[in-house]
This record gives C-alpha cells, sequence and structure tokens, in this order.
C-alpha cells in the first residue's frame, strides 16, 4: 500500500505545477476510462485486434494493443495500414476492420468487473461519476448499467463518437470536465493506458494509473501519471487517505 507522505508528495507536486482557480479547490468529480479499468475487458481487446489485423495482413501484438488503447478504432486501423502497408487505410478497409474486431471482442469478452472497482466507486459514491472512453462499441457500453446499476448516466459519458480527435489528445477528458461543469482542479482521472494518461495530464487533471495491463509501469508514468497502483483495490484502500489530503492541502 502506498504511504500517505507518498499520496500527499504527489498531490502537493500537481497542485505546485498548475494554476488553481481557488485556494481550496474541493474535490467534485471522478473520471473513469472503462477497459482495463471499469471491466476486465483489454485481453478481449487485444485478442480481437490481434486477430482482425492478421485477417487482412496486418501485424498487431497483444502489447500493441495496451499501447494503442484510448484512441478511436479508425485512428488504430490507419496506423496499423500505414505502419503495414505504408499507405492509408480506405473507408472500405476502416469498416471492413472495425466490423470484424467488434464482432471477435463480442466473441472473446466476459463482461467481467475489475477486482476492487466496487469498493473504488463506493469510495467517491457523493462525487460526479463519469466514464471517458475511446470504444464506440454498444455492445460494452450497454454493460455499464447491467454492472453498475444508478452509478453511470449517459449525460456524463464521453465515447469515441463524440470528440473529434481521440486520445492521447485532451478533447475526450475536457469534454468530460465541461459535462461535469468542473474545472481540472475538482476532478480526478483513472486510467491505464499511456494514451489515456497523456490526454488527461494534458487536460490539467490529477491523474492516477492503474497498471492492469501488459506493459511495464514506465509506460504510464513517463507519461506524467501523479500516481500509479497495480490494481484498483489497492486504489480503493489509498482514496479515503488521498480525499482527505485534498481537502488539507488545498
Amino acid at each position: 500500500m502506498i504511504e500517505p507522505k507518498h499520496l500527499q508528495v504527489a498531490l502537493e507536486h500537481y497542485r505546485s505545477s498548475h494554476p488553481l482557480s481557488s485556494p481550496h479547490p474541493h474535490l467534485k468529480a471522478v473520471l473513469f476510462d472503462m477497459d482495463g479499468v471499469l471491466f476486465d475487458s483489454m485481453p478481449a481487446h487485444s485478442q480481437s485486434w490481434s486477430e482482425a489485423a492478421g485477417s487482412v495482413g496486418l501485424e498487431m501484438s497483444l502489447e500493441d494493443a495496451y499501447w494503442f488503447e484510448g484512441q478511436t478504432g479508425w485512428h488504430t486501423i490507419g496506423l496499423l495500414y500505414q505502419r503495414g502497408l505504408n499507405r492509408p487505410a480506405t473507408p472500405e478497409e476502416v469498416e471492413t476492420l472495425y466490423r470484424l474486431k467488434t464482432e471477435l471482442f463480442v466473441k472473446y469478452n466476459s463482461g467481467a468487473i475489475l477486482p476492487g472497482v466496487t469498493d473504488v466507486l463506493r469510495a467517491v459514491e457523493d462525487l460526479q461519476r463519469l466514464v471517458v472512453t475511446g470504444s464506440s462499441q454498444e455492445s460494452l457500453l450497454e454493460r455499464l448499467d447491467d454492472a453498475f446499476p444508478g452509478v453511470f448516466s449517459t449525460d456524463l459519458m464521453v465515447t469515441g463518437k463524440d470528440v473529434q480527435r481521440g486520445k492521447p489528445h485532451p478533447e475526450p477528458y475536457l469534454r468530460g470536465l465541461a459535462k461535469a461543469n468542473v474545472r481540472p482542479e475538482e476532478a480526478i482521472v483513472v486510467e491505464n493506458a499511456p494514451m489515456g494518461v497523456e490526454a488527461a495530464v494534458a487536460a490539467g487533471i490529477f491523474t492516477i494509473a492503474v497498471n492492469t495491463g501488459l506493459l511495464p509501469d514506465s509506460a504510464l508514468l513517463d507519461r506524467g501519471a501523479d500516481l500509479l497502483f497495480h490494481t484498483m483495490g489497492e486504489l480503493a484502500e489509498a482514496l479515503p487517505t488521498l480525499r482527505t489530503l485534498w481537502g488539507q492541502e488545498g
């Protein structure tokens, strides 16, 4: 478990490097990525991306899926074609590959919730809770209400369909802040992906990385994560102390 002093240092560093609109900013919202944060869905994503890419002669490793996670599907496909064939993907190729990837994901995904998520949500139940995801797959989005009844609202959700520029651009998280009507210093982001961390940091939000995937911790810390945990359970244990410090440090 992370020591309280480490939490305090991280918060002090964030506040010393960001302009504050108030000397005592209150914590009002938590913005969650979805895949690999709320749901244990990244193994299914990585497997389906790898198989779909291979079916058209492109290569995408399981690790690649974690590096690319957060950006829109069409952007990922464009990168695969540029990397593998040295040309852009046509609209028809994008549609075909994304449809196949989606079909494979539905086949492989169990819909399981990551251990510790329920405890994390309970620790912030008095705050606005948002989902900010690069996914546009209805099959997974529809599971939010089934898995977490009454926790998330479509009014407080940003998907790949809602933005012109996906992660690592800050637009998804800036839209989330706007929907919640909060300032960056009044929110926390929980992310598991390098591109997601980069987007949240660029939006000026205190960013917590939870490394639930295949990448080294440095992949998240080097992109500016303020704190890093290895499980959602670890985050749940630290949240009460972090929230206490948040009020004291304001």
